[in-house]
């Protein structure tokens, strides 16, 4: 098992915007196959900095959930919607194993 942890630097202006994304993640990224375990904005502390968190099996069943992911519809939907609004002003995938048990 590996999780995925996406470091986001978003516009702090457009906090809601970024909500919203998360919102759909929420419901896209289960639907492609991913074990979500959420995603997190901007509450107290930094105002720009946000995260997203899931399981994936393993790297090569990652490579699939993302075909998967640009394929659905909500997915493609949601990808645009971050360009069009550019509340995105970074992205950082990282994949990390459990290592504590």
């Amino acid at each position: 098992m590996i999780t995925c942890f996406i470091r986001y630097h978003i516009d702090p202006t457009k906090k809601a915007a970024f909500q919203e994304y998360a919102r759909n993640w929420g419901v896209a990224i289960p639907r492609c196959g991913a074990d979500l375990i959420g995603y997190y904005a901007p509450h107290e502390g930094s105002s720009t900095l946000a995260y997203g968190v899931y399981n994936m099996e393993s790297l090569a069943e990652y490579e699939a959930y993302r075909a998967r992911l640009m394929n659905d519809p909500l997915g493609r939907e949601n990808y645009l919607f971050a360009q069009k609004e550019k509340f995105l002003l970074r992205e950082d995938r990282t994949f990390l194993k459990l290592a504590s048990s």
